[in-house]
């Protein structure tokens, strides 16, 4: 059974800092692009970052360049989200997700996460 589940999200003044973590199991997960995206209520789900297989690649949104980072460890079957320098507009849920391909494009990926809520007060 594929699961990915999701943790580290809570609440965080601006300008400080999460990890998310998101454990795998279920798929052979080095296969898969990771990555993670974002939603608020009555938005689209948002691209935030990705990685590939191998992590050698990684992708961001504008938004978070610079200060969010993703990464992977293929042998505990992990991908993490180092989140510096947190504003209001990043609060979401954020999702992690594995697909085929290293898109920005929420239906390329097959496999989602229930999510974790993370809020930013001002």
């Amino acid at each position: 059974q594929v699961r990915l589940v999701e943790s580290g999200g809570g609440l965080v003044p601006a300008g400080g800092s999460l990890r998310l973590s998101c454990a795998a199991s279920g798929f052979s997960f080095s296969d898969y692009v990771m990555g993670w995206f974002r939603q608020t209520s009555g938005e689209e789900r948002e691209f935030v970052a990705a990685i590939t297989w191998r992590g050698g690649s990684t992708y961001y949104t504008d938004s978070v360049k610079g200060r969010f980072t993703i990464s992977r460890d293929n042998v505990k079957n992990m991908v993490y989200l180092q989140m510096n320098s947190l504003k209001p507009e990043d609060t979401a849920v954020y999702y992690c997700a594995a697909g085929s391909i290293a898109r920005d494009y929420a239906p390329d990926y097959n496999f989602w996460g229930q999510g974790t809520q993370v809020t930013v007060s001002s």
